[in-house]
């Protein structure tokens, strides 16, 4: 190869690494949010924020002012549980159901809860808990939990491993699993698992460490999520019904004290689409399918604590070409991560003096 073949393509291979779309403009809309988890809209243009100990806001995106919304049900803020995500009915406007996740206490232990309750003068009145992941575990980690209805308005909840990973080959176990759940948290008599009975109906797909990333494609309608690595090995999955993702029998992370977990393939284990090592610890993530913004259309949007930024991954069909990181110059913990209304990315950053963001091109 000669020495111009040799530079151009080193030219060429570097401007494929750069991000095609210059870093957003970025304003603080709220602060002082105690460790926010997750943010979704109402119909109305209103945000809703659950804050980890066990606090849920209403807040005006143009003035930013707030409102404690009450009726919550009791939560375990505890290490990383507490009050996890927040959805909304894909038919609020006529029902008024907002559904929320939480640590909560049960036989000895604790478990990541699912409840609803409707919304009305910023108060959840007739509150219940409709579906609680089992076995309790006295574990202050790995709960999940995000939520996403799909097209055919199906419930799905992540549910983390709790910190004992063979939990998450245990089909016998909620946790370390992906669940799929009517709107009223019965199981479909569809699932996967629904005629095993050493298994729990309740499982859509398992093998999962701790998934925190939860989105619906815009246009295959297909759930998605990422899941933490241990150290390195974070994966974005499409779980698929009875689909094993392989925790802890096949990874590419290491254990914390250095060497490798299972890095060796698996007949049957499904791997994922794309992941991260070093590790970036992933949060919520977010498609982006608003014709305001064709430039971010149908991209994909993570949340970065570890590494601290929030990453914008553009794709052909489910591969990823290309990857840019935005606001690491900030030093935040970027948690959750929505499309608004408007167009705009919305985000939350987990600190003690949380932010609530706006994100527009520059």
């Amino acid at each position: 190869m000669s020495l111009i073949r040799f530079l151009l393509a080193v030219v060429l291979a570097f401007a494929g690494a750069l991000p095609l779309h210059a870093a957003p403009t970025v304003d603080t809309v709220v602060d002082g949010l105690q460790h926010p988890w997750a943010l979704t809209f109402l119909p109305d243009g209103d945000l809703v924020v659950t804050e980890r100990r066990g606090r849920l806001w209403r807040i005006d995106p143009a003035s930013g002012a707030r409102a404690e919304i009450e009726g919550l049900p009791r939560v375990e803020s505890r290490n990383q549980g507490g009050l996890l995500d927040v959805a909304i009915h894909p038919d609020f406007d006529d029902n008024r159901w907002l559904y929320l996740t939480w640590a909560g206490r049960c036989d000895g232990g604790n478990a990541t809860h699912l409840g609803r309750g409707r919304l009305e003068n910023d108060r959840l009145v007739d509150f219940e808990t409709l579906f609680v992941a089992t076995p309790c575990v006295d574990s202050g980690v790995h709960f999940g939990s995000r939520l996403a209805f799909d097209p055919d308005g199906y419930l799905f909840m992540s549910v983390g491993d709790r910190g004992e990973r063979q939990r998450a080959q245990d089909l016998g176990d909620h946790n370390g699993s992906v669940l799929r759940l009517h709107d009223d948290g019965r199981i479909p008599a569809d699932n996967p698992f629904i005629d095993r009975p050493d298994a729990m109906a309740a499982i859509y797909s398992y093998g999962h460490r701790n998934p925190q990333g939860m989105a619906i494609h815009p246009r295959t309608g297909r759930v998605w999520i990422h899941e933490h690595g241990p150290r390195g090995g974070d994966e974005i999955n499409l779980p698929v019904a009875g689909g094993n993702f392989g925790w802890p029998i096949q990874t590419y992370g290491r254990e914390y004290f250095g060497p490798e977990i299972a890095p060796d393939e698996v007949e049957g284990v499904i791997g994922p689409i794309h992941q991260w090592t070093p590790s970036i610890a992933p949060s919520g993530m977010a498609f982006h399918d608003h014709p305001d913004q064709p430039d971010w259309q149908s991209d994909l949007f993570v949340g970065a604590l570890a590494h601290r930024h929030l990453a914008h991954l553009e794709l052909d069909g489910e591969t990823v070409v290309r990857e840019s990181r935005w606001l690491a110059e900030r030093d935040w913990r970027i948690r959750d991560v929505e499309t608004g209304p408007d167009g705009a990315l919305w985000v939350i950053t987990d600190h003690g003096d949380g932010r609530l963001l706006r994100l527009t091109p520059p």
